[in-house]
């Protein structure tokens, strides 16, 4: 038999199939994933998903050019149907794609601080998740004035073309945008293993920035750029270290708040504006689920009121509730605040660079820089060869009738540009134009206007050739540009600040008028809430074989309940989180309800409204402890207290009093006492084992309960007036009585 040889471990692989061949071929699996994912990876990160330092993508970008090359930047709107075939021109993608790019760009939208769509028919709402717009054979649109900023030198060089994917026109790889549309809108890009998430800011702030910068690189953008402007408005919660790590690091959070009003007469509270981050849907879905779940109980009805004048969601207020307190609640429970996460990943020359709003405008500038230099090298070329032709025009002043001899006797018409260079001493390009003049315009007056333009030019050339050897006047283009824009353009902020607000601040649940309720405790650790009128109409109750009730009482519905467990832990609830239920149910196992660890079970419910009572705990040692029930009343919304009680001795018996009472004692020798909690200090540590009241040799304290339970004559004969006490053999009566 031959022996197996073991498989030597090594680099996965993958199959591949060579086409033609019919054979299958085993290739190393990272040789397969640089060959094909890594390719499709850079595609995404470089030609799609992540924005440029135009503020573009290159669906944008191929979107308002194919509208700006069909002339709607001055015309009127045209069917976006239209507007969608003519980008396949340039973009590949599907008609759904294209007209989905357009409709973040629209007006209509409203996902924009400036939109770059004018638009006309639905397009839906950036704020709301169900509604959805119109196809693109319903709906119009053209260019917005602003758009005129991202093309106004795109004719003049001022950035490269590139041909589009079928080679049968160009393109433009970049807008020679004339303001940082980069920070004016937001964009969200998510690329292979990056993405990029940039928040808008406002128009006017933002070119007040770059002028700023340009003029002094170390000005402090906070001054001028006070922090972000969305375009559905809000407050934001301003926190000055964290924007600034925004500004130098583009990575941080921006919390925003919901801005809201309160109706009094129709007791509604009405939001107008929500987050970017989040929809009118998700809103009401959060709400609805926390009311389901009993954790807001202050509002009876939610709606959507959203029409035609703009969003509003109406939380209508029970009574007794203040509205301020009920909307601190949802901002901490649902995404009427929520977090605008900044991931400022821009592409610089191909390479996705994460980089501070100080960065982003420095970028920008140096890319506007180049673009204002191409500008005027463009006219400066055009402006020297028309001098250029007029020069020669000049020359032709001197004789315009041997320069029309000349053309008159030669013969062949090839030959009129050479002999107008020989007969006048001028280059080809100055003879074809003269070449070229019509015969109306062979009169002195036309000639000398020409002739007259050239000292001009000479001058807007000479111009044009100091500003391009000058930084400092390139700047100051670029600053005459971006005041221009902001005069033209700029809007008041939508966003607003809230300062000094205090976060993470537990808000206490404010509470309704309370009503009379019936609540029962049993043995098993099963709880009943039931209403006295339910009550009187109930039969019997409806217990656990061999479970029994050990506390009953007619308490507020506003009520707290302390359960005390066999593991010395407290666990908090109020009446309210339970349901209202009939005697015939057999109620809420509270390990259930409140979550209760593993094998854990109450022995002891307190119910509470002002924790003025006073808890009383007794132990098998024979000590007594005294803690304030204040001791477990917490500003916080804590639902688990540890260390509730001493866990140095077993515990006995526990009780809630109100001012002082008497107990009998019982100890597991027969000896009985009676006392007064006066005797004992109260003690405001929880697990605090008190002080000895029982004297105990050899013995146990094997029961407790309050004197005036028990039905035996002449009890004061067990009175103690000192502890601790050893106490009095019990006779025959209190041997009677079971003392628990």
């Amino acid at each position: 038999m031959k022996k197996k040889t073991p498989k030597k471990s090594g680099p996965k692989t993958s199959s591949a199939y060579i086409e033609g061949s019919g054979t299958v071929v085993e290739t190393d699996i990272v040789t397969t994933l640089e060959e094909n994912y890594m390719p499709y990876a850079m595609s995404v990160i470089v030609s799609r998903a992540l924005p440029e330092i135009d503020g573009f993508k290159p669906s944008h970008r191929k979107l308002l050019y194919t509208m700006y090359k069909m002339g709607l930047l001055n015309g009127g709107r045209t069917k976006s149907a239209n507007i969608v075939g003519q980008t396949m021109k340039l973009n590949p993608h599907g008609d759904s794609a294209i007209y989905e790019t357009m409709v973040r760009l629209a007006r209509g939208n409203e996902a924009l601080l400036h939109p770059y769509v004018d638009s006309k028919g639905n397009f839906g709402k950036a704020y709301s998740r169900d509604m959805a717009y119109a196809a693109a054979r319903y709906t119009e649109a053209k260019l917005d004035p602003i758009s005129a900023e991202l093309f106004a030198d795109i004719d003049k060089d001022a950035v490269d073309m590139a041909p589009n994917y079928d080679n049968t026109t160009v393109e433009p790889t970049l807008f020679p945008v004339r303001f940082p549309s980069v920070l004016v809108n937001s964009n969200f890009g998510l690329a292979v293993s990056m993405a990029s998430n940039i928040c808008s800011f406002n128009l006017a702030e933002v070119c007040e920035t770059a002028v700023s910068l340009i003029k002094n690189p170390d000005h402090n953008a906070l001054s001028t750029l006070k922090g972000p402007d969305f375009a559905g408005g809000g407050y934001i919660v301003y926190d000055e270290a964290e924007m600034e790590k925004i500004y130098r690091t583009g990575l941080g959070a921006v919390k925003v708040r919901a801005k809201y009003s309160f109706d009094k007469d129709a007791r509604c509270i009405e939001v107008t504006e929500i987050p970017p981050t989040t929809t009118v849907e998700a809103i009401i879905d959060k709400v609805v689920e926390l009311v389901k779940d009993g954790k807001i109980r202050e509002i009876s009805d939610v709606r959507d009121e959203t029409d035609l004048s703009g969003l509003r969601l109406a939380f209508d207020l029970k009574k007794g509730y203040d509205p301020d307190t009920v909307m601190q609640k949802l901002y901490k429970l649902t995404p009427l605040q929520d977090n605008f996460n900044c991931n400022f990943n821009v592409l610089i020359a191909g390479t996705p660079r994460v980089m501070g709003v100080y960065e982003i405008l420095s970028e920008w500038t140096e890319f506007r820089r180049q673009c204002v230099k191409r500008r005027i090298y463009f006219d400066l070329n055009k402006k020297k060869e028309k001098l250029h032709l007029l020069l020669g025009l000049k020359k032709i002043l001197l004789d315009i009738d041997y320069a029309i001899q000349l053309i008159r006797e030669t013969e062949e018409e090839a030959e009129v540009v050479p002999n107008l260079m020989v007969g006048f001493g001028i280059d080809e390009p100055q003879a074809e134009y003269v070449a070229e003049i019509k015969l109306r315009h062979i009169n002195r007056e036309y000639i000398l206007k020409r002739t007259e333009e050239t000292e001009q030019l000479a001058a807007d050339i000479a111009e044009m050739e100091d500003i391009l050897n000058s930084p400092k006047k390139i700047d100051k283009v670029i600053i005459g540009e971006l005041k221009d824009v902001a005069a033209k353009y700029a809007q008041p902020r939508r966003t607003m600040f809230l300062y000094d607000v205090a976060e993470d601040v537990e808000i206490e649940e404010e509470q309704p008028e309370g009503y009379p309720v019936n609540v029962f405790f049993t043995r098993e650790g099963y709880f009943k809430q039931i209403t006295p009128k339910s009550l009187r109409m109930s039969g019997e109750q409806k217990l656990k074989e061999q479970d029994e009730i050990i506390f009953s009482a007619e308490v507020s519905s506003n009520s707290e309940l302390l359960f005390f467990t066999n593991k010395f832990q407290c666990y908090k609830s109020r009446c309210a989180d339970f349901p209202e239920i009939k005697a015939s149910v057999m109620g809420d196992f509270v390990p259930a309800k409140l979550g209760m660890d593993d094998g854990e079970l109450p022995v002891f419910m307190a119910v509470t409204e002002k924790f003025t009572e006073t808890l009383v705990i007794f132990f098998k040692n024979g000590k007594c402890a005294k803690i304030p029930l204040s001791s477990y009343s917490t500003k916080t919304k804590r639902k688990k207290l540890q260390n509730a009680y001493s866990e140095l001795s077993e515990m006995v018996g526990m009780f809630v009093i109100e001012g002082e009472e008497d107990f009998i004692l019982k100890s597991t020798a027969g000896k009985v006492i009676m006392f007064n909690t006066a005797l004992v200090l109260a003690k405001s540590a929880r697990d605090t084992q008190g002080v000895q009241v029982m004297r105990l040799t050899k013995a146990e304290l094997a029961s407790v309960q309050l004197a005036r339970n028990v039905d035996v004559e002449d009890t004061e004969r067990f009175r103690i007036k000192t502890i601790p006490a050893a106490g009095v053999v019990s006779d025959d009566d209190i041997d009677q009585i079971k003392l628990t």
